[in-house]
């Protein structure tokens, strides 16, 4: 018999339970579908409930048995928070993978940003990251088998980005956090690591451009798709397999980990990341030799 024959399966998470946010769609909803094509039951939870329960049995018809429930879920409300994880351990599961994905963004400088705007995306993106990771660590050191959290940041966790303060703070914080939980909890068998997407393109963007930008959408999604390095955004199933890997036991070296997934935002020196190409020196910051 080969050797290969005999080896298990790669990526496999049969008989695991992935707990994710904001799932009901976009990016969510595709980090939902690869892991449960690779067997896990997953857990969808959203603050959109009938999305969420939609999305679930909709995996549950691809998969061919229940492999999916949605739940409706407000991240930011610790109640909220821990009815659902109450929920899941009712169940009988317990939470071997939670990928913390759900996450809104803000247009803005330190100018124009209000401190309304700032306390409501660290409501979600940084309060909502702290609850879930906070309940689900401790269904995993409850019986001491250890477990693993994703932590969907952004490029903006790395790198700034212009008029993205309040956005770039929170995920800031997000690879920060992913660097503690990573660190306090290394002896008790649980990995934590952070994916920083660039732009990805989701419905969210094309609701973006059709708001902002009326009549000239493809203009716009055309540009928006140039700005990066690679000439092209992101699709959510290349962001799903990246998570997928962190999740699996072929990633089980890996914790602390900040994975750029931009098209070559971070490791590439680009002019379109700043306008260089149009940009001219301000008064203020010339050289005076």
């Amino acid at each position: 018999m080969s050797t290969f024959a005999t080896m298990p399966p790669l990526f496999s998470l049969a008989s695991k339970t992935a707990v994710i946010t904001g799932a009901a769609a976009g990016i969510g909803l595709e980090i939902a579908s690869i892991l449960v094509r690779q067997g896990a039951f997953v857990y969808l939870l959203d603050l959109d409930k009938e999305g969420a329960e939609a999305a679930a049995a909709g995996l549950d018809a691809k998969a061919g048995h229940h492999a999916a429930q949605g739940l409706e879920c407000n991240v930011a409300d610790q109640v909220s928070v821990a009815a659902c994880f109450a929920r899941i351990a009712a169940d009988g599961h317990r939470v071997d993978h939670l990928v913390n994905n759900a996450g809104i963004g803000h247009v803005g400088n330190v100018l124009n940003a209000s401190v309304a705007d700032l306390n409501r995306v660290m409501s979600v993106n940084v309060t909502g990251v702290f609850l879930c990771a906070q309940a689900a660590v401790k269904s995993m050191v409850a019986d001491g088998n250890g477990g693993n959290i994703v932590n969907i940041g952004s490029c903006a966790s790395i790198r700034p980005i212009k008029d993205r303060m309040v956005y770039a703070a929170s995920k800031g914080a997000v690879l920060t956090m992913t660097k503690s939980l990573a660190t306090d909890f290394v002896g008790d068998g649980i990995r934590c690591n952070c994916v920083c997407p660039g732009r990805i393109h989701t419905d969210f963007v094309d609701k973006f451009v059709k708001k902002n930008f009326p009549g000239e959408e493809e203009k716009n999604m055309v540009r928006l798709s140039e700005y990066m390095p690679q000439g092209r955004m992101g699709r959510p199933g290349e962001i799903a397999a990246l998570v997928l890997y962190l999740c699996s036991d072929e990633a089980r070296f890996v914790t602390g980990a900040a994975y750029a997934i931009d098209g070559g935002i971070w490791g590439v020196d680009h002019p379109k990341l700043y306008d260089t190409l149009h940009n001219k020196p301000h008064s203020a910051i010339k050289s005076k030799l």
